[in-house]
Parts: structure tokens; C-alpha cells; sequence
């Protein structure tokens, strides 16, 4: 089947100015994301994979890149250089769910209004045909029509991300950030929003960028997975193939960390020795190389590139070196 491209992150940069100093929050991260997919992005606090997700719908602005976006209508807008008449045009189209339910939730507000105030300030619609929206999507992601006029402070954890995600769906979306969607909910509860969100997916054909620190989560709900380090991608690439058999020593490094299922399951544990670098003055060449085991000469001088080495894009000198050391 014919894949359809939706989005393309082109040389994405994203730079901090704090006391003097230039930290790099991203660095010429690029990707393309087709329409229906889930690109899943993992990596270490700190290595920029929220910054990333929230430059692609403008939370915050980039320094510099571009996110282009392919509309119905077989143009491409890139959402850093529109107009507000362009942004206000296609700000639906392009959602975010975020980490924590409560905070991203005004207190002073009733669920309905929460849920309709998209549609309040970008539509037409009469009060009524609100009204039949909000309750369609409430009950679509499971919740009580009944309760829509209380406050979020009366729901639990998983209701108020049903609460959270019905609001990001109200304007029928074409891509939705997924930043952390789960990683605050109990694991019986995350397993129950992670189905919500692939049923959804299937109904509406939404695109996600999912950002997590549960892998398990993301191997499951992905199709592709980025993995970025120090505000880079080091290795893109399927989900399968990837978890099964990952190229950089980074990726395999923090695979290995992630629990296992099988308690008889034999496990080769990468330890990575060191710290995570400082941001503000990263490491010369590779920023992975000083906690490597496969590091040379070259890896301490020269920046690798991002490129394809087989089923995926990779960002290492020594590429094979986990697989072969194996």
C-alpha cells in the first residue's frame, strides 16, 4: 500500500540562550512521518524529545528547520513560517496531548467547557451542534455524558486524560503530539488509554508522535521508532526490527535497560558508564562518545552523520559494532 506522507521535519533546531550560554535543546533533527502511523521517540531525560514535539505544533519556536505539513488539498505548509490567518486555518489540524491530566486542564472550568472551547473559538457551529460534538466525542472516548458539567478535580487520573484527549480530538485533527500521554497514569489504567488511542486511530487514521520513556509502550504502539540522544537522532528505523536487533550502541544500551516480562529471560545489560553531558557544552564529534565502548579515534573528532544503513538511519562510525560484538 501506498504510503502517504503528512508530515516532514526538516533540520529541526531548537537553541536556549541562558546566561551566556547557547544550549542546544535540538540539533538538524529531521524526519518524515506518514499519514495513519505512530513514530514513537525515546531517549534519556534531557535529550530533547519534548522540545522536539512541542516546536512541531508551535508550543515553543524553533531557532531554525521546518515542519511542512501536507494538506488535504495536496499542499504543503510549513507551520513555522505561516501567517496567523494560515496558523489559525490549520491550527486544528495538528494537536497535542500532554503529560500531566490535571495540570493541562483548568481547574475553574467544566469538562464540557473544556472540551468545547476549541470548537467555541473555531467554529460556526450553533450552541446545540456543540453540544451534540462534545457529547459524540465524550462518549467515544469513554466518558459519562452525565458528569460533563463537573470540574476536572471530581475525575480520576484516566478520566482526565479521556478528558484531555476528547479535547484534542473535538477539531478532528490529522496529527496529535502524544507527550508522556501515559507515563502519569497506574499500569492497568495506561493499558486502557494506549487502546483508546490506537481504536481512535483506526477510526479517524490520525497520525501520533509518541513520546515516552516506557518502552515497552512504545514498542507496542509504534510502527517507527526515533531515538535521540543530547538533542540528536542517533538511529530511526522500524519498530521490530530496531528493538530486535538495534545498530547504535546508544539504542542498544537503552533497550537492555527496559524490563523484561520473562523473569528466566537471559538479559545482556549494557551499562553505560557516565553522566549524560551538559547540554551547554556538549562533547566534541559524537556527544555519545565519551560513554561508549566502541568509541575511536574519529568518534572524539568528527560528528557522524544521520544515514541509511540498511532498514534504517543511523548516526555512527561503527554502526555494526553491537551486532557483530555479539
Amino acid at each position: 500500500m501506498e504510503k502517504n506522507v503528512i508530515l516532514e521535519i526538516k533540520n529541526l533546531s531548537k537553541v536556549y540562550e541562558s546566561k551566556g550560554a547557547s544550549v542546544k535543546a535540538l540539533t538538524d533533527v529531521s524526519l518524515t512521518v506518514n499519514q495513519g502511523e505512530t513514530v514513537g521517540i525515546v531517549g534519556e531525560s534531557g535529550c530533547g524529545k519534548t522540545t522536539l514535539g512541542r516546536c512541531v505544533v508551535r508550543g515553543i519556536d524553533a531557532t531554525s528547520g521546518q515542519v511542512l505539513f501536507h494538506t488535504e488539498d495536496d499542499g504543503v505548509i510549513d507551520f513555522l513560517q505561516t501567517t496567523k490567518a494560515q496558523m489559525k486555518k490549520y491550527r486544528k489540524d495538528i494537536q497535542m496531548i500532554f503529560q500531566d491530566p490535571y495540570a493541562s486542564l483548568d481547574p475553574r472550568m467544566t469538562v464540557f467547557d473544556i472540551i468545547s472551547e476549541p470548537l467555541r473559538y473555531n467554529s460556526n457551529l450553533s450552541k446545540r451542534e456543540i453540544e451534540e460534538a462534545v457529547g459524540k466525542i465524550a462518549e467515544q472516548v469513554g466518558l459519562n455524558k452525565a458528569y460533563l458539567r463537573r470540574y476536572p478535580h471530581a475525575f480520576s487520573g484516566g478520566q482526565r486524560q479521556r478528558i484531555g484527549i476528547a479535547r484534542s480530538l473535538i477539531l478532528q485533527p490529522k496529527i496529535i503530539v502524544c507527550d508522556e500521554a501515559v507515563s502519569a497514569l497506574d499500569v492497568s489504567i495506561q493499558a486502557q488509554i494506549i487502546n483508546l488511542l490506537e481504536d481512535l486511530q483506526k477510526e479517524y487514521n490520525l497520525t501520533y508522535l509518541f513520546i515516552s520513556h516506557a518502552l515497552s509502550v512504545v514498542r507496542h504502539i509504534s510502527d517507527r521508532v526515533l531515538v535521540m540522544y543530547l538533542g540528536k537522532v542517533v538511529e530511526f528505523g522500524e519498530t521490530d526490527a530496531l528493538f530486535a536487533n538495534p545498530m547504535h550502541p546508544y539504542t542498544k544500551a537503552l533497550l537492555s535497560a527496559a524490563p523484561q516480562p520473562d523473569p528466566d529471560a537471559v538479559i545482556d545489560r549494557v551499562v553505560l558508564e557516565g553522566e549524560v553531558p551538559n547540554p551547554a557544552a556538549p562533547p566534541s564529534g559524537c556527544h555519545f562518545h565519551p560513554r561508549c565502548a566502541y568509541k575511536t579515534a574519529r568518534c572524539a573528532k568528527e560528528a557522524p552523520p544521520l544515514v541509511e544503513h540498511g532498514d534504517r538511519m543511523v548516526a555512527c562510525w561503527n554502526c555494526g559494532c553491537c551486532s557483530e560484538a555479539d
